[in-house]
């Protein structure tokens, strides 16, 4: 770099050259920056595995969504066994979606949904309640029988 004596400029050059000299060295910083970006290799992102297409799952979704709302409905109404349902759900995940984290979410969502479906109707056991939670038992004994006797092993 040229040294420029500027004790003998007029003091608008001099303010011109300080200006001049700041913006190139700003101007040049970037460039340092990339050229060490470029010097370490970008690591390829590998994309997750898409999840796998199992036939049942449009019954495995509503069964959690069922699974859900009577467990919810149960402990509301506080029948005996209120938490085997969240407990069959999660036995649920651990076969069906464990080493998938699309599909485990997806089938979380599903219990949940049917959690807070009737969590935002029922806030006490009324008959309608204890009704409801019946006929929703009654769809998910439906439902598991109809998933395991048609692709169950």
């Amino acid at each position: 770099m040229a040294c420029v004596s500027t004790i003998s400029m007029i003091p608008v050059r001099r303010v011109f050259l300080s200006l001049l000299l700041c913006a190139g060295v700003a101007m040049s910083a970037p460039v340092w920056a990339q050229g060490n970006k470029a010097a370490q290799p970008a690591a390829p992102e590998v994309p997750p595995p898409p999840p796998a297409a199992v036939p049942y799952d449009g019954k495995l979704l509503r069964f959690a969504e069922v699974i859900g709302s009577v467990h919810y409905l149960r402990t509301l109404c506080k029948a005996s066994g209120g938490d085997e349902w969240r407990n069959d759900m999660q036995q649920l995940l651990d076969s069906e979606a464990k080493d998938e984290p699309q599909r485990k979410e997806r089938l979380t969502a599903a219990f949940n949904r049917g959690y807070r479906a009737f969590a935002s109707v029922y806030t006490d056991c009324t008959p309608s309640a204890i009704v409801a939670e019946e006929r929703y038992r009654n769809e998910g004994a439906t439902l598991a029988t109809e998933i395991t006797s048609r692709f169950g092993n």
